[in-house]
This record gives structure tokens, sequence and C-alpha cells, in this order.
């Protein structure tokens, strides 16, 4: 049966998403101009990544800087992956690191500034699936309070009966009392550097227990006045 031609509806809500081609196409000529207006090129590494976080990275930075968080693999290739495809001398030292989790920061401001900065730029949030627990956490026997025992009970309410059926699901063996939620012993939901579920994260988060640290870690920087590239050993520390 032929197609009709009629004309069609086009709802205006539905957004064109650009192809990916061309997204890597404007990646890489954004990057490799960058690389002509900027002083120094930082690769760093985003832990526990929240959008809302970075982009107050990417504010404090919008001055006088440029920050790229897109395929690695394109943006490798904008800097160069040898000393003959290299955008400026020394870069191919630099897109080595460009591996993971990982992005591109061209400022002119002094790395060292930027350093400081980073360090200093930690968000507590709360952990998902696959996140590593910062600590143990245990709710004790009895009554279950609404932070789980982390304040005391005169600061404190006891959780609502109407999610007692829920934290069940989720693991933690309570019952209801006299419209109560109680445990009949102590329990721990977490337990320090051991991987999290996504029943662990769930009453984590019930209980207002963050978990996750958002951090910008910087591996490796180069810098045109001597076209050299500066690995970043123990930024925490």
């Amino acid at each position: 049966m032929p197609k009709s031609k009629r004309s069609r509806e086009v709802h205006t809500s539905v957004v064109q998403k650009k192809p990916s081609k061309e997204k890597s196409a404007t990646l890489y000529a954004s990057v490799q101009e960058a690389v002509e207006n900027y002083q120094h090129i930082l690769v760093f590494r985003v832990d526990n990544m929240r959008n809302t976080y970075l982009k107050d990275v990417r504010q404090h930075f919008a001055a006088d800087s440029r920050l790229f968080f897109g395929k690695t693999k394109v943006m490798a290739k904008a800097l160069g992956t040898s000393p003959e495809d290299e955008s400026a001398p020394g870069l191919a030292q630099l897109s080595k690191h460009l591996a993971g989790n990982v992005g591109l920061l061209c400022t002119n401001r002094d790395p060292k500034d930027v350093l400081e900065y980073l360090r200093d730029y930690v968000e507590t949030d709360y952990a998902r699936a696959g996140c590593r627990a910062l600590r143990t956490f245990t709710v004790p026997a009895g009554v279950v309070y609404s932070t789980g025992g982390e304040q005391p009970i005169e600061d404190d309410v006891p959780l609502p009966h109407s999610v007692e059926v829920t934290i069940r699901k989720w693991g933690m063996p309570t019952k209801l009392e006299k419209g109560k939620v109680m445990l009949d012993s102590d329990y721990t939901v977490c337990e320090e550097g051991k991987e999290l579920n996504s029943h662990q994260t769930a009453l984590l988060k019930q209980f207002g227990i963050p978990m996750a640290e958002f951090r910008v870690e910087v591996l490796a920087y180069w810098s045109a006045a001597n076209q050299e590239v500066t690995v970043v050993e123990g930024m925490e520390e």
C-alpha cells in the first residue's frame, strides 16, 4: 500500500537529538581550538559523579577556562595520541590519561590555584549501588527512629509506621508493635569499605545518611610554556 502523502503533525515538544558524529566533530574541533587559546590543559577524574556539583565547578571556571566532559577517545584524538599527530608538542603524553570517567579543563589560571580549589571542593551525597561504604552504620534495637540512632532520642522522632513494609522489603527485619516500627536486635545496614547494593543505599537515604563524596581529582596537566606534562600524585593528601 502506498505511503500517505498527507502532512503529518510534528510535536514541538519532541527534541531532535544531534547526530553522534556531529557531536563528536564539534567536540573534536572545540578541544583543538582550546589548545590554541589556553596556556594549561588538565585531565581530571570525577569520583561519584553528580551533574549538579559538576555544574558548580563549570561555573567557577567559566570566566577564563573551558571544561570538556565527553567521549574520551574523541578528546584524546583532538589532543593527539602520538608525536606525529599531536596538536602541540607534548600533548600526546597528556592524552594517555584520558581513560575512564575523566574530562579536560583548559585554563589560563595557574595550575596550583586550580589544584588548591579542587582539593577543597568536596560534596557529600547519598550513595548509589556499587559505591563503597565510607563507614559502618548500625540501627540499634528497639524503636526505630528517623535517623537510625544518629541523633539522641530526645532530638529524634520515631520512624512513621507507614514505611515499615518498605524498609522490611529492603532487608531490615522490622515489625510493628502498637503502631511503632521495632527491631529485636541491632541491624547493620552497611560495613565500612564494602560495596553497597540498591537495598542498602535505599535504607541509607531513608535514614538520611550520605555515603558518597563528589570529588574532582587532577591526574596530570600540560603547560604551553614548557610543553611538558606534569603528573599529579597524591592530590587528596
